[in-house]
């Protein structure tokens, strides 16, 4: 049971951060594409906001090794 526990939460990690990515980077073309003299200030903008969207997956992953391995959900 821990297996499928651990695979749903990884899983769904990497399905939100797929989604979170695609959201923020369409954003950014569509933010250059209205004004294309932002786009150093949308670049940083975006590489901020990119590095918190993966680091949840990250957490996710490392939750789901812990309930995989039963150190946590006993």
């Amino acid at each position: 049971m821990s297996i499928l526990a651990a695979s749903i939460m990884i899983g769904l990690a990497a399905l939100g951060a797929a989604i979170g990515n695609s959201n923020l980077f369409a954003k950014y073309i569509e933010g250059i594409a209205r004004q294309p003299e932002a786009r150093g200030t949308l670049f940083g903008q975006t590489m901020i906001l990119f590095g918190l969207i993966e680091a949840l997956p990250i957490i996710g992953v490392a939750f789901g090794i812990l309930v995989l391995f039963g150190i946590v959900g006993k």
